[in-house]
């Protein structure tokens, strides 16, 4: 503070920039972290990023056993199961967005980032 009570506008502009810097990093970091998501047991597993890109999607032969119903009875369970293991790395994903940026968040005076979930 400078005398008469206001603020630094070279040290407000300085933490202003730092945590331009450090958000920057944070969402650098969580589109290079994979985060993954199942469903059925494993038959489908999801890779997303932390920003929630999907990067994979693994479907085990077994979610297809042509044992296991019709064609179309088959496409749905699958259609099913791959939503459902991609929603679980979304849900993750949106927990490391909230680990990685809820802090910096913090640091604007708790009232969130507008934009951001949180």
């Amino acid at each position: 503070m400078i005398p008469g009570g206001q603020p630094n506008m070279q040290q407000l502009l300085q933490q202003a920039q730092k945590m331009q810097q450090d958000l920057a990093a944070a969402q650098q970091e969580l589109a290079e972290t994979p985060v993954e998501g199942s469903a059925g047991g494993g038959l489908v597993k999801a890779t997303v990023t932390g920003s929630g890109e999907l990067q994979g999607l693994v479907i085990d032969p077994k979610a297809v056993d042509a044992e296991a119903g019709s064609a179309e009875e088959i496409a749905e369970t699958v259609a099913d199961l791959v939503l459902a293991a991609v929603r679980d790395a979304n849900a993750s994903a949106q927990k490391l967005q909230h680990q990685k940026l809820g802090p910096l968040a913090q640091g604007l005076g708790g009232g969130g980032i507008p934009g951001l979930p949180f």
